[in-house]
């Protein structure tokens, strides 16, 4: 079937920065250009990259305003010039890595006549002009609420273990932070039987929740010492692996160390830009590594598909993962819940049946 232009759509808009986002009517003129596909979300993950973004803590934001999100699971409409690798009616995963296929110009919308600036991925929005090479064709049976999770938090925290750090059974790894992504580094500890998998966090509800995901140790750092216990259950060496899925630089400095020497710490969630943290030279000299993960390394085109088969199979679990899921119209109670935060993750609805 033909798809008229203009479309018009609900989508939720960053304004102004630490402030809630508007819900309001986009609309895109069409027609696609070289390199973009028309979908239909359906569902969005809320990334603590978004928290980010609305808060500011990356300095000065050029671009307001602007669309958000980037992991979501929709349906194809409408393919522009040149696009090959997925056509209408294919389900596909939305991710803000780059896979195959081509990088399209970002796309044009307006709204009260006035532009509305977008990325090659926005996922807070009933449809997006999206670039080719952001999105994985996934089987057409496959949930799209779960599905999204390959988009971020999945593949993120996933990758780390067995991209990024190469985990071995029976070593030993701490996650610090058990949101999305954390308690997907867990789950990517538990498939590769690294021992023991200590998982980390203040929130109560988390940690159990990590356990069901395969931690075989958790520390509340409210009541505990996560350094003495973390120790205590390493025979007195500190991880091998260390995997911070915050930004917080306090975290950052008590999980480094966490760490075994020699031993790996990689920063999984993104510090905000200019924060220092102090570390012990001395370790770093004793080859204590502290290393960045950038996605997990992760290659969608790889990855997602891989992911999803586990997923099928009973390897992975996702619904778990999903804490709640909020209508379009109410998805700053959602990026409450995250601010606040939440046992795993929330989603976004774009069918919106008014609850």
């Amino acid at each position: 079937m033909e798809t008229s232009y203009p479309l018009r759509f609900k989508a939720a808009v960053l304004e102004r920065l630490d402030a809630p986002l508007a819900i309001d009517e986009v609309v895109f003129e069409g027609p696609l250009q070289t390199g973009q596909v028309l979908v239909k979300v359906q569902y969005s993950g809320i990334c603590g990259k978004q928290l980010e973004e609305i808060a500011g803590t990356r300095g000065p934001d050029p671009y307001l305003p602007h669309m958000l999100g980037h992991e979501g699971g929709g349906v194809v409409i409408d393919v522009g010039p040149g696009v090959n690798k997925v056509g209408a009616g294919d389900h596909v995963v939305l991710h803000w890595l780059k896979g195959s296929g081509m990088e399209s110009a970002t796309p044009v919308y307006k709204r009260a006549g006035k532009r509305v600036n977008a990325g090659r991925v926005t996922t807070f929005n009933e449809y997006g002009v999206l670039s080719e090479n952001r999105m994985t064709r996934v089987p057409a049976d496959t949930d799209l609420k779960v599905a999204c999770l390959l988009g971020c938090a999945v593949t993120t925290g996933v990758g780390a273990i067995l991209n990024d750090a190469n985990v071995r059974p029976g070593e030993s790894v701490a996650v610090f932070g058990c949101g999305g992504v954390g308690l997907s580094i867990v789950q990517g500890a538990a498939l590769v039987n690294a021992y023991p998998i200590i998982a980390v966090d203040q929130n109560p509800d988390s940690l159990r929740l990590a356990l069901d995901l395969g931690a075989t140790h958790v520390i509340d750092t409210k009541s505990a010492d996560a350094v003495a216990e973390i120790r205590q259950a390493t025979d007195g060496e500190g991880a091998n692996y260390v995997m911070v899925a915050v930004g917080n630089t306090e975290v950052i400095e008590l999980a480094n160390r966490a760490g075994s020497v020699p031993g790996s710490v990689f920063l999984v969630g993104g510090p905000p830009a200019g924060s220092k943290i102090t570390v012990d030279a001395l370790d770093i000299h004793f080859r204590r590594a502290l290393l960045g993960s950038h996605g997990g390394d992760s290659v969608p085109d790889r990855d997602i598909p891989r992911y999803l088969g586990l997923y099928m199979r009973g390897r992975l679990k996702l619904e778990e993962m999903v804490e709640r899921v909020f209508p379009l119209h109410r998805i700053n109670n959602g990026i409450e819940t995250l601010r606040e935060g939440t046992t795993g993750r929330c989603l976004v609805r774009m069918v919106d049946d008014g609850d």
